[in-house]
């Protein structure tokens, strides 16, 4: 099951009845109805990301059922789609990139279907890919045709040349096409009877600023176009000498004095250039209304202006929440819709403007500003709901439904007020659910103000197992004094939270409503200081809860302290690792502790709690590390820094990151799987969601989740999980081990000759000297050494044979 794709990544298109909305989500083409917000069904194909869908428009009011649609992508094909079945029609291969397409002949068609033309052509802009890097100033984008009748490209036909591949836009008659390179507006002209052989007309529009995206009028000859600096530039009467209409110029004259065409540069051809400006960052957006009398903006700001084109007076939707990036009108004039940078896309009621339903994809990744001794955590996994908790720029908490594919709910965690573009005063650093996914514990961090002011402080969060809507249940002021929090765990079972923090101390919390039912909403609940510990006044970097709750493992520094959680009482002390640990997670029914050390020498270690002391060990760069509930099996994502597993590249072959399942009782993985955009990313463990897998599978799915937040949710068991490059586990040797047995008590024997790579690759036949593997296994299975140590002495010496005189 794979999700999380990029709902803004490129325009939607509506259908013709506007009854449907369709959306480039990765490599697939997903539908929405606009009235409910759900997606209906997938267009399913192309092998790399989808970067236009043009529908065929209706040639009559009365055919508004057509559902054809064409679809380009970077795997260098177009597709003809009927998307109410769904099928694919047909595909044509033009190999190269297609980074965007338009089509002129099928907008603004004739009623008689004589007068349609026999061919239809497509102009894209694509990467020429053969372009030699180390060339100076290598143009890689290229203006290009394709005829989709014959299925080919219309011969070495190239309109213009960019120094990279840029979006074309397209009028609403289909006669004219244009797109913006740096300073200059291109705009062809579509010939009135294309042919293979016809060459599209080019003028050329000049402004200071690099200009950013453009805009046809639906009627007139009126082109705008944004720059950088939040200015709107409006050219009219664009190319009437260059395409005259008929044998005449479209305005009688030639004008050439340039008082006589305000606000054009040079010998542009247009009549007049008008300016206006007010937003304050580049613009993104920019859409004439279907009737021409509007002029539709936007940008970072997240606000969409409406302009009257006549007079220039303006309106505003404020408050979207998030930059725009596109904005698509519909066969119906009463919808359109906008694409947000959040990965948002809002049905809007026109012409109030009123936002009718919401399609909430997963929120893309996004920059925070680094606080001193404030680690963030990436992402939380809701275990028995299947859900993931991402942090939001806006203060905010999203809940995704993994096996969904869907937003579930928002949690406005800091009541402030954001704009796009304001500075972020407050961070969400932490965020961590319970188990049965009832608790939510968040802490953030306002930021000081000229090194004054800093505030840390932790919330506890509530809600019905039934209803994902968390409401604020406690709040805890500066919960480590000054010091930040460097992680927070909950228990398995209870109503008990621990935070620890670089002070040099972890606190205990409980909620007082602990004997509650927890189907029903906590009200009133209140959480408080239950018992506060240290050890030596080391930084506390790592926390975690056994399975059953009776043992709390707190990282302090290089070593893990051992605590009853009830009694608070230290119970062992065990581990000596190089550098901090950041990382604790008990392995299943906790018989194992999985600890990651990060730094210049960073190691994964898996502790035995029965013996207090490492069974095994590699030196690997982890990113993340997930344990099962019901199994010893845990995962982890491993990074190939170079500094840590020089000898071991063959592991990761290319890639930019490896899942290593583990059993906790055997050094040698289980599986690993190639992992792309692994850095910033992570792996979970989550309970099975039967109705959506329906077939009887594993009760637990492991669930990774990449830096883009796009994500995969399989069986770990299943070897033949789909599109996941199965590596077996022969194929791997991990660097080195740890040692087990009675080397890990009293040493290596290098007498013996003890090989590592022996006991990695699994049981071998009988040896020829038994003697050797006397001391291997658990060391609490094996006799007592006064029992060995004749046996293993006589192994030792020689037999001979006594003569007897």
């Amino acid at each position: 099951m794979r999700g999380g794709k990029s709902y803004v990544s490129a325009p939607p298109a509506f259908s013709n009845d506007a009854k449907r909305l369709l959306v480039c989500t990765g490599a697939t083409v997903s539908i929405f109805s606009t009235s409910t917000g759900l997606q209906t069904s997938s267009l399913e194909g192309h092998k790399a990301l989808v970067t236009s869908i043009i529908v065929v428009p209706a040639s009559s009011p009365a055919s508004k059922v057509l559902c054809f649609c064409w679809t380009s992508s970077l795997d260098g094909t177009i597709r003809y789609w009927d998307f109410s079945a769904p099928e694919l029609m047909k595909t044509i291969d033009v190999k190269m990139p297609i980074y965007s397409m338009v089509i002129p002949s099928i907008l603004g068609q004739p009623a008689n279907d004589d007068e349609k033309p026999s061919q239809v052509f497509a102009y894209m802009s694509v990467e020429e890919t053969k372009v030699q890097e180390n060339k100076p100033k290598a143009l890689r984008g290229q203006i290009r045709k394709c005829n989709l009748t014959d299925s080919r490209l219309a011969g070495g036909l190239i309109l213009g040349e960019t120094q990279r591949p840029v979006p074309i836009i397209i009028s609403a008659s289909g006669k004219f096409f244009g797109t913006q390179s740096k300073r200059k507006l291109l705009i062809w002209k579509v010939p009135a009877k294309d042919s293979v052989s016809s060459v599209a007309k080019k003028i050329t529009l000049h402004h200071t600023k690099n200009l950013t995206v453009l805009a046809f009028h639906p009627t007139n000859r009126i082109v705008a176009a944004g720059d950088v600096t939040g200015r709107i530039l409006i050219w009219r009467g664009f190319g009437n000498q260059t395409f005259p209409i008929g044998d005449k110029l479209a305005n009688g004259r030639l004008i050439q004095h340039e008082e006589e065409r305000p606000g054009v540069r040079g010998d542009d051809d247009a009549d007049s250039c008008t300016t206006w400006h007010w937003h304050p960052s580049e613009v993104n957006v920019l859409s004439f209304s279907s009737d021409g009398a509007y002029l539709y903006s936007g940008g970072r700001e997240g606000v969409l202006v409406v302009w009257q084109l006549d007079t220039g007076k303006k309106k505003f939707l404020p408050r979207i929440g998030s930059p725009l990036l596109y904005f698509t009108d519909s066969p119906d004039p009463t919808l359109s819709s906008i694409s947000c940078a959040d990965n948002r896309i809002h049905i809007l009621k026109m012409p109030s403007m009123e936002i009718l339903k919401s399609i909430s994809g997963i929120k893309l990744p996004c920059s925070f500003p680094e606080v001193k001794e404030s680690p963030c955590s990436k992402f939380a996994f809701d275990y028995s709901a299947g859900l993931v908790a991402l942090r939001m720029e806006n203060y905010c908490i999203q809940l995704y439904s993994l096996f969904d594919d869907r937003e579930i709910s928002e949690i406005q965690v800091c009541e402030r007020n954001h704009q796009p573009g304001d500075d972020v005063t407050v961070i969400v650093t932490l965020v961590a659910l319970s188990q049965d996914g009832s608790m939510m514990c968040t802490t953030e961090v306002r930021l000081p103000e000229e090194d004054i002011g800093a505030l840390v402080c932790l919330k506890f969060w509530a809600s019905a197992s039934q209803n994902k809507s968390f409401c604020l249940s406690t709040i805890i002021y500066e919960p480590h004094r000054d010091a930040g929090v460097s992680a927070v765990a909950f228990h398995p079972t209870r109503n008990m939270a621990v935070s620890s923090s670089y002070g040099g101390d972890f606190k205990i919390w409980v909620c007082k409503d602990d004997i509650q039912q927890k189907s029903e909403m906590l009200q009133n609940s209140g959480w408080m200081c239950h018992a506060v510990g240290s050890y030596k006044k080391r930084p506390m970097t790592a926390v975690a809860f056994s399975a059953d709750g009776s043992v709390l493992a707190v990282a302090a520094e290089t070593v893990i302290t051992l605590w009853d959680p009830e009694k608070n009482v230290l119970v062992a002390i065990i581990g000596e690792m190089q550098e901090s640990i950041m990382n604790l997670s008990f392995v299943g029914k906790s018989e194992y502790l999985v600890s990651v050390s990060r730094g210049s020498k960073p190691r994964l270690a898996v502790w035995s709690m029965s013996k207090l002391s490492v069974s095994w060990s590699y030196k690997l760069h982890v990113e993340d590390v997930a344990c099962a509930v019901d199994s010893s099996l845990f995962a982890v994502l491993v990074l190939p820094k170079s500094s840590t597993v020089d000898s071991n590249e063959s592991i990761f072959q290319g890639k930019n990151g490896v899942i290593l399942l583990f059993n906790a009782t055997d050094p040698v993985p289980v599986a690993t799987w190639s992992a792309r955009e692994a850095s910033g990313g992570g792996v979970a463990f989550i309970q099975g969601n039967q109705s959506s897998f329906q077939q009887n599978v594993s009760p637990e799915f492991l669930v990774y989740m990449n830096g883009d937040h796009e994500y995969v949710v399989f069986d770990p068991n299943d070897s033949d999980a789909p599109e996941l490059s199965l590596t077996r586990p022969g194929h791997v040797v991990p660097e080195e081990t740890g040692q087990f047995g009675y080397a890990s008590i009293y040493g290596e024997l290098p007498e013996f000759e003890l090989k590592k790579n022996q006991s990695l690759l699994g049981p071998s036949g009988p040896s020829e000297r038994p003697w050797e593997t006397l001391f291997s296994g658990s060391s609490h299975n094996l006799p007592p050494l006064t029992k060995l140590c004749s046996a293993f002495l006589e192994s030792l010496l020689e037999k001979r044979t006594a003569i007897v005189e």
